[in-house]
C-alpha cells in the first residue's frame, strides 16, 4: 500500500471509529468496519455493500486492508499439516502452520484437549528470533523485526481463507518470542476474540521465559493460555539449551509463574523436549516433577525435530531425541501430573515445532544464510 493510505487491519473498534471521524464519517462506521474486517474477513472495500458508495470511495482513497502476500504453501502428505509462506510489505518473510486436529496429539490424558473439527493455526510474532535456542531453527535466522498486530491477525484471516474453514485455535508458537512483542501480541489476541470470534480459551501464548512480561500478563489479568517453553528443571542444562536462562534463571521464572497463578488462577502448560543423555535421567525427571507441582499445570512433551538443514552449531547438532519418552510420561503421570505427548505434525515439510526457518522449498538454509535472508532489508541480526 502507499504511505498515504492507512492500514485498517490491526485497528480496534475505537480506533476505526476515530479513523471514520477523521475522513468525515460518523463514529458508528467504526463498528461496521470492525465487523467487515474481522468477523467477515473482507479483503477489499468493494464487498462492503452496506457502507454506501461515497464512504467506500473515501476508504479506497484513504485506507487499505492488510499487507500479507501468500507466496507459497506446502502440504504434508503424512498428516495434512500445511505450511504457509507470507511476504510482508517490506520484503521480509514469515511462516505460519495450519494443523488439523487428528495429528496434533499422539497420547494424552487431558480430557477434551483435542476436539474433532479443531483447526489450529501456529502464528509468527517476529521475523526470525533473537533468542537462539539450541533446538530451534528460527533462531538461526537472527532477528528482523517485530510484527504488527495487523500482520499477526492477517495470518489468521489468511489461514482461514486457505483452509476454506474457520480457524478454531491459535497458538503463538511460530517464528519469534511472543512476549518480546507484547503489545502487538496482546492487541492481536484481543482482536481475534472480539472481532474474529475465537474464544480466549482457544488462544495460547508460548514464551521461552520472559519474566517481566509473565508478571505483566498477571497484572493485566490476561485470559489467554500461557505456555512456558521449559525443557529442563536444571539451570545449567536449561542455559545450554536456552541462552535466555542466563538472564531469567529458573528461580526468577518460577517466581513469575507463581505470581501469575496467584493473580489469574489459571493453570499453565510446560513444554518439554527430552534429549538423549541431557535431560532425561531419573534425577532430571524428579526435578521436573517438583517444579511442575508448584502451580496447577500440565506438561506437553514435544518431539525433537531435526534442524540439520540449518547447519547448527556443534552442541545443537549433537542433540538427539530421548528413547525414554514413554517411560518418562509414565513417571510424570504416576506423580499425578497431566501429560500430553505431541506428534511430529508437519515434520516432513519442516513445519513441526522448532523447524520454521523459511525452508518451505527445501532444507537449504544454513546458519549464516538464514540470518542474512531474515534481515534482507538491512536490519541487524540480534542474537
Amino acid at each position: 500500500m502507499s504511505n498515504e493510505r492507512t492500514n485498517l487491519l490491526g485497528m480496534t473498534k475505537e480506533e476505526l471509529s476515530g479513523f471514520a471521524r477523521g475522513i468525515g464519517e460518523p463514529s458508528y462506521r467504526g463498528a461496521q468496519l470492525f465487523n467487515w474486517l474481522y468477523a467477515r474477513g473482507a479483503t477489499s472495500f468493494g464487498v462492503m455493500t452496506d457502507l454506501g458508495k461515497t464512504f467506500r470511495s473515501r476508504l479506497e482513497e484513504a485506507a487499505a486492508i492488510g499487507g500479507l502476500a501468500l507466496q507459497a504453501r506446502r502440504r504434508s502428505e503424512r498428516d495434512g499439516t500445511t505450511k504457509l509462506l507470507f511476504a510482508l510489505e517490506d520484503g521480509l518473510r514469515i511462516e505460519s502452520v495450519l494443523i488439523p486436529s487428528a495429528p496434533a496429539v499422539r497420547d494424552g490424558d487431558a480430557a477434551g484437549e483435542e476436539g474433532e473439527g479443531r483447526l489450529t493455526l501456529c502464528v509468527s510474532t517476529q521475523v526470525g528470533c533473537p533468542l537462539d535456542c539450541a533446538f530451534c531453527a528460527t533462531g538461526t535466522m537472527g532477528f528482523g523485526r517485530n510484527l504488527t498486530a495487523g500482520e499477526i491477525v492477517d495470518q489468521v484471516l489468511a489461514g482461514g481463507r486457505e483452509a476454506g474453514k474457520e480457524i478454531t485455535n491459535v497458538v503463538f508458537m511460530g517464528m519469534g518470542e511472543p512476549l518480546l512483542n507484547y503489545d502487538a501480541v496482546m492487541k492481536a489476541a484481543g482482536l481475534l476474540t472480539a472481532g474474529v470470534g475465537i474464544a480466549v480459551r482457544r488462544i495460547t501464548v508460548s514464551t521461552a521465559g520472559r519474566v517481566e512480561e509473565i508478571r505483566r500478563m498477571a497484572d493485566e489479568k490476561r485470559r489467554v493460555k500461557l505456555a512456558v517453553s521449559l525443557h529442563s528443571a536444571v539451570d545449567a542444562t536449561r542455559t545450554r539449551l536456552m541462552p535466555i536462562n542466563r538472564k531469567f534463571g529458573l528461580r526468577l521464572l518460577m517466581e513469575a509463574v507463581e505470581y501469575y497463578y496467584r493473580k489469574t488462577k489459571q493453570p499453565l502448560t510446560y513444554e518439554v523436549i527430552f534429549f538423549d543423555g541431557l535431560n532425561d535421567a531419573p534425577a532430571d525427571v524428579a526435578r521436573l516433577i517438583a517444579l511442575a507441582r508448584r502451580v496447577p499445570s500440565k506438561i506437553n512433551i514435544i518431539p525433537f525435530h531435526a534442524i540439520s538443514f540449518t547447519h547448527p552449531a556443534p552442541f545443537a547438532a549433537s542433540l538427539a531425541p530421548s528413547p525414554r519418552v514413554e517411560e518418562i510420561a509414565g513417571e510424570l503421570r504416576r506423580a499425578h501430573l497431566t501429560v500430553m505427548i505431541r506428534t511430529s505434525a508437519g515434520e516432513d515439510i519442516d513445519a513441526a515445532c522448532g523447524q520454521l526457518a523459511l525452508s518451505l522449498h527445501g532444507r537449504e538454509r544454513g546458519r549464516g544464510e538464514g540470518r542474512n535472508r531474515a534481515v534482507a532489508t538491512g536490519r541487524r541480526a540480534v542474537v
